[in-house]
């Protein structure tokens, strides 16, 4: 393959409605930095682009919440973020923002050439509206009944009980979030981005011609391409946002996910005149940092604005990580369940670079990982402390011991000297291997190797006893060591940047270029080092249950709180209710739906016939516990088909205040088929 000219390297917009957390870092920015690091330390010309994403309905109601205008939130958020991001030593050329004005002018040029090109449909279409509001509500902003499981708190777009996929006109008695009224159905226009059109090109594109994208990135495109793409929305009625640039089409906005992608390309042009040589040159190489939940945004929707355009070059890679937990928990902003950057910074100050190393070393690379502060302490402790810090705390301070701080010579060298100065170059070139394929947490632990192997060379040489009779071994030995610590500060770079500049200072040397790792001659016999310092410290004990505790507090905090009764519903004739054919029944049978996490298939004896019925209770029991359960079912509800399967009924469940789902159970002698009156 061609060497490119040029790297334009883009992370995630994170949304300014939140602070930075840990799931963030390491589904996004750790390994963009990471790899943006590594091109420059290779001398690429590269430039990385970010900002805060500023428009959306979340905004609008958060501001709303709190008696204030959605540009004082996503002023006070994009300032907190961009000074986490920079105390963090994560280095964007730019971090811009989509409320500046050169991203109202890019992003209304890129509509207006798509519409003047006729790509865009236009329909009118029925949406609800909230009358008390007085707005058009997003499908995320309404919620209802679940036609398929009777979960009564699901969402417009999708119910998170049973996981299936929905319109806001599936839910049954469907209600406003901003107002909590019933919302009403009001005809609007709007236009559409046809992906039905781009469907056989988008799958040439990714399924033939970019295997070697990761396994999950790849596979969740193909489920979407073998679904078939459907148009999709460009704009939204709201008044916060980038004005559609048509006549007639005031109150209207380009819809977010349109609009946020379009970040990329304002803020390179507001970072450098050159911005079409990085967005129109063949020549350069575009690669998306992203968590999984964007997948869709930026290998799918994305490409095809940018192939309707026609002039912009298309990502060569997308390398998307999976979601990091929290203690054996989902994180969630909502119950404050996480580690805040901005938080770690002030309670871990001057330590960046050990939260970094952690979050890379259990990086969620190809499947959802979890992050603990016991494995944070023992990362800490066991690898930076134990293997890093003391190999180079051990080579400075006997360097200084013995030749007054001078880099020795080499004097003379064996066959175990020659294999390990060889092994420098091994592990040059694997972890060079790894980062080039994006699997950062292989490249980590080869540059954490050579570290390894010079703490098992200076463990097997013995200097401090072979001083007493053989000086000029002792040359040979250091010498070794301290070019085994000058390539540290090389391939070490990218993922550690505070204690690498920590390292050069003691070691009295600049940076050097990475073609020049695996030498055996960076520091120059004489060459003057400076007294050694600590890289890293212990993390005690008591410091990690301190953070343990406060997660603890929070998880407290969040069962104690009082949960609000959900109101009565609106009255119903009885002749509605009569109309309901409920009857006890015992669940025969029951297995998992495959590739879901919340659906069961349960066979059913009513009494009046043996049926098929699909609940979203996964998640609550084990199939295998359930079979001979005295249930009540609902049985002339419309049969649906549900991933496949035609499901003939709903179960009744209570729901707890904890979420917990309850079989409302008759008792054992009551016959199956007994209908509830």
């Amino acid at each position: 393959m061609k060497k490119p000219d040029r790297h334009l390297i883009t992370s995630a917009l994170p949304y300014a409605n939140g602070p930075i957390h840990i799931g963030h870092l390491a589904g996004v920015y750790v390994p963009s930095d990471i790899y943006t690091r590594y091109l420059r330390i290779k001398g690429e010309d590269v430039i990385s682009i970010c900002g805060s994403d500023e428009h959306g309905v979340p905004i609008t109601l958060k501001a709303r919440k709190e008696g204030v205008t959605p540009q004082e939130i996503v002023d006070y958020y994009h300032a907190l973020n961009k000074k986490s991001f920079e105390d963090f030593g994560i280095e964007f050329d730019i971090y811009s923002r989509t409320s500046n004005k050169i991203h109202y002018e890019t992003a209304s040029e890129f509509f207006s050439t798509l519409y003047n090109r006729g790509e865009f449909i236009e329909k009118s279409s029925e949406q609800y509206y909230d009358t008390e509001a007085e707005c058009f509500l997003a499908d995320r902003y309404i919620i209802g009944t679940c036609p398929h499981c009777g979960h009564n708190a699901a969402y417009g777009d999708q119910c998170e009980n049973c996981g299936t996929s929905l319109s806001p006109t599936d839910l049954i008695k469907p209600r406003s979030t901003v107002s909590g009224t019933k919302p009403v159905m009001k005809e609007t226009k709007h236009w559409y981005l046809p992906l039905d059109k781009y469907q056989g090109w988008l799958r040439k594109w990714i399924l033939e011609d970019h295997k070697e994208w990761k396994t999950n990135v790849y596979g969740q495109c193909k489920s979407w391409l073998d679904h078939g793409l459907q148009p999709r929305a460009v704009s939204r009625d709201l008044d916060w946002g980038v004005p559609v640039p048509v006549s007639g089409a005031e109150g209207k906005v380009l819809y977010v996910w349109f609009d946020a992608p379009i970040g990329y390309i304002s803020a390179t042009r507001e970072l450098t005149d050159d911005w079409e040589k990085y967005w129109k040159d063949p020549g350069t190489r575009m690669i998306h940092f992203i968590g999984k939940d964007n997948i869709v945004f930026h290998c799918i929707i994305f490409p095809a604005m940018l192939k309707a355009e026609g002039s912009y070059i298309l990502p060569d890679n997308v390398p998307a990580n999976e979601f990091l937990n929290l203690e054996n928990d989902k994180i969630s902003t909502s119950r404050n369940w996480a580690v805040w950057l901005h938080e770690y910074l002030e309670e871990f100050p001057g330590e960046q670079d050990v939260l970094r190393y952690t979050l890379c070393a259990s990086a969620p690379e190809t499947k959802d990982n979890d992050f603990t502060w016991k494995e944070f302490q023992a990362r800490n402790n066991n690898e930076l402390v134990a293997i890093l810090g003391n190999f180079v705390n051990r080579t400075l301070i006997l360097t200084g011991n013995y030749f007054d701080g001078e880099v020795p010579p080499l004097s003379g060298t064996d066959e175990y000297d020659r294999e390990v100065l060889a092994e420098i170059g091994v592990l040059k070139d694997k972890v060079a291997s790894a980062l080039d394929a994006f699997r950062f947490r292989e490249a980590l632990k080869e540059a954490m190797n050579l570290a390894r192997l010079g703490n098992k060379y200076l463990a097997d040489t013995e200097p401090w006893i072979v001083i007493k009779n053989d000086r000029e071994k002792v040359k040979t030995i250091l010498n070794i060591a301290l070019q085994i610590t000058a390539n540290l500060t090389i391939i070490l770079d990218p993922f550690l940047p505070f204690s690498v500049k920590k390292l050069r200072e003691c070691l009295n040397i600049n940076v050097i270029q990475w073609d020049n790792a695996g030498r055996d001659d960076l520091l120059s016999p004489g060459h003057k080092i400076n007294k050694p310092g600590l890289l890293f410290r212990k993390i005690e004990d008591e410091e990690v249950e301190k953070q343990v505790n406060k997660l603890m507090e929070t998880k407290k905090q969040n069962e104690e709180a009082p949960k609000e009764a959900e109101p009565v519903k609106e009255n119903i004739a009885f002749d509605d209710f009569t109309k309901m054919d409920i009857r006890t029944a015992t669940i025969i049978d029951a297995t998992r739906v495959p590739k879901t996490k919340k659906l069961l298939e349960l066979t059913l004896d009513t009494g009046i016939d043996r049926r098929t019925v699909v609940a979203g209770i996964a998640e609550y029991f084990d199939p295998s516990t359930i079979k001979g359960k005295k249930i009540t079912v609902l049985v002339n509800l419309e049969p649906r088909k549900i991933k496949g399967i035609i499901s003939q009924g709903m179960i009744l469940m209570a729901e707890e205040d904890d979420g917990n789902l309850v079989f409302i159970s008759p008792t054992d002698e009551t016959k199956n088929g007994s209908r509830i009156r």
